[in-house]
């Protein structure tokens, strides 16, 4: 598994929040703005203390670069994570499956770093498994199979960037607002022990230790005890709840914006 290098100096402390899915609102930019700007305060906010930023999937509620274009929109959010990267903030984004076509552009933009899959990372001999979570575990075929037959197939994508973007991101965006329709009105529950990610918690800890699972993706804010020393944390999103965690080197918290 792939690591992280970066440590956590004295006094600081990582940041971790997931699920903005930024670009969602199709119809009501006023309200995008508005969530765009809760994300910039909690931004701002956070910096004294950030020693790292851990942006874990969903950013964005669709993303794909092409080869000179990138999708339009959240400029404000950029600079402001682009001027935490020059201040020397670490920024480590988690592409999900929402803005899973993320390659470059945030590494030469914004000096970001850039995981494709989940990582770990060891600090003061505590160790995090980080990710956005979608497609770990058992179940869930039929997003399996479009991930790797098709969201990642490497026909499919060379084939799609032949799209005018304004009629690739279109379709693209039609397709998300219309997946996100069919949830409307309908709750979401934590299932226990019957969660996927618990379960890929579970599996991964008989073959190798981890204090904290650090994972989004499930758009609830969650701590559940894997073991007597393991945990698992769900980030929640910033659609309603705005939630997020803080690692200090030791323990790892979840907070809510207000």
């Amino acid at each position: 598994m792939q690591q992280v290098k970066h440590g956590l100096n004295s006094g600081k402390k990582a940041f971790f929040a997931s699920d903005f899915h930024l670009g969602l609102a199709l119809h009501d930019e006023p309200s995008e703005a508005l969530r765009e700007g809760r994300i910039i305060r909690w931004l701002d906010t956070i910096e004294p203390d950030a020693g790292a930023v851990f942006l874990l999937g969903d950013i964005f509620d669709f993303w794909h670069e092409y080869r000179h274009v990138v999708p339009k929109g959240n400029i404000r959010l950029l600079g402001k994570l682009a001027t935490m990267s020059d201040n020397g903030i670490p920024i480590y984004f988690f592409p999900g499956n929402h803005d899973m076509w993320m390659k470059d552009y945030f590494v030469k933009e914004l000096g970001a770093i850039v995981y494709h899959n989940p990582v770990e990372w060891s600090v003061n001999n505590k160790k995090l498994m980080l990710g956005h979570g979608d497609g770990l575990g058992p179940g869930d075929p039929y997003y399996k199979l479009l991930k790797h037959g098709v969201f990642n197939n490497p026909v499919a994508r060379f084939l799609y960037k032949w799209l005018h973007p304004d009629i690739g991101i279109s379709l693209a965006k039609t397709w998300s607002a219309g997946t996100r329709a069919q949830k409307l009105g309908t709750s979401e529950s934590f299932l226990g022990n019957s969660e996927y990610l618990v379960q890929y918690c579970k599996k991964m800890e008989e073959k190798d230790h981890y204090d904290f699972y650090v994972f989004g993706h499930r758009h609830l804010p969650i701590d559940f005890a894997i073991n007597d020393i393991s945990r698992y944390i769900n980030l929640g999103e910033w659609i309603s709840q705005f939630n997020y965690g803080i690692f200090d080197g030791n323990n790892f918290r979840l907070e809510k914006f207000e």
